[in-house]
């Protein structure tokens, strides 16, 4: 240890909150550019929803708007296709992070004088501001093709909101994931175990009331139906309850229990 080295005094508690912010944002700037030169990967993850507002609007519609009692489907639909948006888009951070580990980039990383929950943090919040871009992209869709806001703007921007925030949990969850596995083909097949049920055994397309009652008991007590609930009830203008306050702690929930799992992982792992 040298002279300088040993009188260099220690950074204080300012520096030491504000280098993990700034590492994280150099890491989310990098991500972003990369996304940026390659633009396929945000119209191809874009595709996909277009696709189910579709499928779901016009073929399924008739069917499951019979038994939602006044309420028309396509107002039913759309704020679950919006958590459904960014459960799906949550898989990318697992693809991410298993290429840049696949590719040595985080043993490169792992050099660097940075804090070492940047990668993850600056992956997840790539990923919250493509979630931005998808959201309004299919909001635009939505209101095309009949859907329609019952309460207000403020009501629709906080929806909009809970959805962002339910992304940014997941991606926490898919960085996990990503980590685990460490390549990016496994990532993609270890997402659908659990996508599917989290997804489709939810209110996000279908009341849960339609469902049989033992899969009903796991149906209103996951993460989707509640965040579904929630924003339906706030862009609809129906009485919200507690279902704001219950979407808000799975998201705190989701975060304390997986970003420093996917810390421990990326220390591990590399």
């Amino acid at each position: 240890m040298t002279a300088a080295t040993a009188l260099a005094p220690a950074p204080g508690l300012s520096e030491r909150v504000l280098a993990p912010v700034r590492d994280g944002l150099a890491v989310c700037w990098r991500n972003l550019i990369a996304l940026r030169r390659v633009p396929r990967l945000l119209i191809f993850s874009t595709v996909q929803p277009i696709v189910f507002v579709l499928l779901f609007r016009y073929v399924f519609g008739g069917v499951v708007g019979a038994v939602l009692h006044g309420v028309s489907y396509v107002d039913y639909l759309m704020p679950g296709v919006f958590v459904q948006v960014v459960t799906f888009g949550a898989v990318n951070t697992a693809i991410g992070l298993a290429t840049d580990l696949q590719t040595g980039l985080m043993e490169r990383f792992r050099s660097l004088p940075m804090a070492r929950s940047a990668v993850l943090s600056g992956r997840t919040t790539a990923d919250l501001a493509r979630n931005v871009f998808v959201v309004a992209l299919i909001s635009g869709v939505g209101f095309l093709v009949g859907f329609r806001v019952h309460s207000d703007v403020w009501g629709f921007l906080a929806g909009a909101l809970l959805v962002l925030a339910f992304g940014f949990a997941m991606s926490w969850v898919f960085a996990v994931v990503g980590l685990a596995v460490g390549d990016p083909e496994t990532a993609t097949a270890a997402a659908f175990p659990v996508l599917a049920p989290l997804v489709f055994a939810s209110s996000a397309f279908v009341p849960t009331s339609t469902m049989p009652g033992w899969l009903q008991v796991f149906a209103n007590h996951q993460p989707v139906t509640i965040t579904a609930g929630a924003v339906r009830a706030l862009m609809l203008g129906t009485p919200v309850g507690s279902q704001v306050w219950q979407a808000l702690a799975w998201d705190v929930g989701i975060v304390a229990a997986f970003a420093p799992l996917g810390v421990w992982l990326y220390r591990k792992a590399v």
